[in-house]
């Protein structure tokens, strides 16, 4: 379906790697927000929306979580800890390393037919 992506597509699209979750890869999004600001993302209303960001802590799953983001993409070569990992099996989550920068990875994705929130 145009505009959906199983994240498993989305994982080879950035030549990306799971660091958890991947059982849940047939999973689909069918939007992106790119942000490193939680307090942005906090504000976003949408379904099977997948979070692009650099913030590398767990402060990032937390706000995932309470936004029902069930996957994420740390971009910059951040890399994702245990207490992360931890948080996110906890509660049914995805987390995705990423080597490019937020603007390619966004980019990428929204190429692909990802839509933006707005």
């Amino acid at each position: 379906m145009p505009g959906k992506m199983k994240l498993n597509q989305v994982i080879e699209v950035l030549q990306a790697k799971v660091v958890c979750g991947s059982e849940l890869l047939n999973t689909e999004v069918e939007f992106a927000f790119a942000s490193d600001l939680m307090s942005d993302v906090l504000t976003i209303q949408a379904d099977n929306l997948l979070l692009i960001t650099g913030l590398a802590n767990v402060q990032a799953v937390r706000t995932a979580e309470m936004s029902d983001i069930s996957a994420i993409v740390f971009v910059r070569n951040k890399k994702v800890n245990d207490d992360m990992i931890e948080l996110a099996e906890e509660n049914g989550m995805v987390l995705i390393e990423c080597a490019s920068s937020m603007f390619k990875a966004a980019g990428q994705l929204f190429a692909q037919g990802l839509k933006p929130v707005y």
